[in-house]
């Protein structure tokens, strides 16, 4: 050899060419630094070893959702809109509407101010209509 160097060595590094771009690259090179592309799997380094993974998780909760509130369920009690709304119709201004679904505080208070000075009333006509059929309160 006449002073030039062998083809696989650059200034005593070993060489390799890239799969990719065929730029000359170090051999142990696993990413490419001209092209960004991976040429070489990671080997027999740190990454090659499988991670240890510790789940350090002691939660032993359960579900427990079927039977709140006396068997309601998870929606509560099931409530048919039509007779909402004839309850609304014919005892609306004394809350007849509001008993049904449960709500004795505002079914009183519909008692003593009838149906909030009758504003209450449109409001719950409104939502009753609105709302599907059966819908859970």
């Amino acid at each position: 050899m006449d002073g030039t160097q062998n083809n696989n060595t650059t200034q005593g590094v070993e060489t390799k060419f890239c799969k990719e771009c065929g730029q000359k690259i170090a051999k142990k090179a696993v990413v490419c630094p001209h092209c960004g592309c991976q040429v070489e799997s990671m080997g027999e380094g740190a990454a090659a070893a499988a991670p240890q993974i510790v789940i350090n998780n002691s939660n032993q909760n359960s579900n427990q959702n079927n039977n709140i509130n006396g068997g309601m369920g998870v929606y509560g009690r099931r409530k048919s809109k039509w007779v909402a709304l004839l309850l609304w119709f014919f005892l609306g201004a004394v809350g007849g509407h509001k008993f049904y679904e449960g709500k004795f505080g505002m079914g009183i208070i519909y008692i003593f101010t009838l149906g909030l000075f009758g504003i209450g009333l449109i409001f719950d006509l409104i939502g009753l209509i609105c709302k599907p059929n059966p819908y859970y309160v």
